[in-house]
């Protein structure tokens, strides 16, 4: 019989790897695509800025210390989508050097930023499943273990995929970029009208 511990942990990774997930795969999708595989000690210094500010919301909230509307959160979140891709966009003709700093960088401040909006998200679910009085800290650190691992999974599979488009298959960055910071730009704008008109 699994632990606690474990059931949580299993918890926070499937609820981020399904499809039921969209949004926050598809902000993944939106912070990856200007970075490639050898850009990896970068993408980890953006994931985690992101999961900081994830962690500290989704600790506040569940903890009950923190008090929002779910549903002014839900729509949140595609627009932290939308501002990402349009951000890639907007510096899709300038390369990423590696004189640029890695932790000091303006992706990381927004990622963080963001990442305080998608930890409330992540909140509604897990206090879902505890119940509105229960303050528990070994669930909500599984859970959160659980949700970074499953982020890892899927910024790996895009690095991976990214490089073999651009590498096997000579698909130019700019055009990946263009391309997966457009349909994270679709995908939000269609997640938000489903929010904002039910």
């Amino acid at each position: 019989m699994a632990s606690v511990f474990q059931t949580y942990l299993q918890l926070g990774f499937l609820h981020i790897c399904t499809p039921h997930a969209a949004d926050h795969l598809t902000f993944l999708l939106a912070l990856c695509a200007p970075y490639v595989l050898a850009d990896w000690r970068r993408v980890l210094a953006l994931v985690t800025s992101f999961t900081v500010g994830h962690s500290l919301t989704l600790a506040l909230a569940t903890l009950g210390l923190v008090a929002f509307k779910p549903a002014v959160i839900e729509a949140l979140i595609p627009v932290t989508i939308m501002v990402t891709a349009l951000w890639n966009l907007r510096g899709a003709g300038r390369l990423i050097t590696r004189r640029a700093p890695m932790l000091a960088a303006a992706p990381n401040a927004l990622a963080l930023g963001f990442g305080l909006i998608h930890g409330l998200g992540f909140s509604n679910y897990l206090r879902a499943l505890l119940g509105p009085n229960s303050r528990p800290v070994e669930e909500l650190l599984a859970f959160n273990i659980g949700v970074e691992l499953g982020q890892i999974l899927i910024v790996s599979a895009i690095l991976l995929v990214g490089a073999v488009l651009l590498g096997s298959l000579r698909v130019a960055r700019r055009d990946w970029l263009l391309t997966t910071s457009g349909a994270a730009l679709g995908i939000a704008t269609v997640l938000l009208l489903q929010q904002l008109w039910p």
